[in-house]
């Protein structure tokens, strides 16, 4: 089978301005950072941006990339909201789609099966309603005549997750707590590229965990990058949590100092070079 393995910034390569780009995770957890910093390096814009937002949104939105953001949240979790997006929202730099979270899983279920909505109760009585004027509403065919939300379907084209494990032709396994739905957004695009902490043989992904941690399926995943430290500054359990000291300085610091600090380098690299030596400075 085809070796699927690429380096970060070849992927961004076969991204263009424009795309829609579903980014997995979850707030501040297992999110793909190091394939988002190398989107960040890139001259891609314009974007519509998919995703259970946290400093992927924040990153994205600062550096002026996102157009359209269609999400439920950006948090960084133990930051309730993350500083860069509640920015972007008050100046206006970019559209926003607010969707419960129930409707944004249902939207992907919708493109994953390749339908144009599926209906659900989830944002019936709420503001949900109010604030997207753009949903609709339809009557069950049925006898139960039930009102319900049509939930569009959440096609992208292009799908960034991060993992713990991967093997080479694109099965990738979570060993953490929750699966995010990262399956969701690989089959929801035309593309899909997996970041992993640790490349292994397939054997191995089945050696010592349960299948159901064999989430997303090489049928789905274009590229796999092995980046080590990549989801950091998220966390990625049981690899390592998230680096909250970190965390706070990237939402205390101003956008432009902290990018180049940290975020003007030549690759991913450079990056976890400049982490580790604010790292150092701190333990003096």
């Amino acid at each position: 089978m085809a070796d699927k393995t690429m380096a970060p910034d070849e992927v961004v390569s076969r991204l263009s301005s424009g795309m829609t780009v579903g980014i997995g995770g979850w707030g501040s957890r297992r999110k793909p950072m190091a394939l988002v910093r190398a989107l960040l390096r890139s001259s891609v814009t314009d974007l519509t941006v998919v995703s259970y937002g946290g400093p992927d949104v924040g990153l994205l939105a600062a550096a002026g990339r996102i157009r359209r953001l269609v999400a439920p949240f950006a948090t960084l979790d133990s930051i309730p909201l993350e500083p860069h997006f509640r920015a972007a929202r008050e100046g206006g730099t970019l559209r926003m789609t607010e969707l419960d979270e129930a409707m944004f899983m249902w939207g992907l279920h919708a493109a994953v099966n390749r339908l144009p909505f599926l209906p659900v109760r989830a944002g019936l009585g709420s503001d949900v309603l109010r604030v997207n004027p753009e949903l609709r509403t339809l009557t069950s065919p049925y006898e139960d005549g039930e009102e319900l939300v049509a939930v569009p379907a959440l096609r992208l084209d292009v799908a960034l997750v991060h993992m713990n494990r991967a093997d080479r032709i694109g099965n990738a396994q979570y060993l953490g707590p929750d699966p995010y739905f990262d399956d969701l957004f690989c089959e929801a695009a035309d593309e899909a590229y997996v970041s992993c902490e640790r490349l292994v043989d397939t054997a191995e992904l089945t050696k010592d965990a349960a299948p159901q941690t064999l989430l997303v399926g090489r049928h789905s995943v274009t590229g796999v990058v092995e980046t080590p430290h990549g989801a950091h500054f998220t966390s990625c359990a049981p690899d390592y949590g998230r680096d909250e000291a970190f965390q706070k300085l990237y939402a205390s610091t101003p956008w432009q100092a902290f990018a180049e600090r940290f975020l003007s380098g030549p690759d991913e690299q450079a990056y976890q070079s400049a982490v580790w030596a604010w790292r150092e400075e701190e333990q003096r």
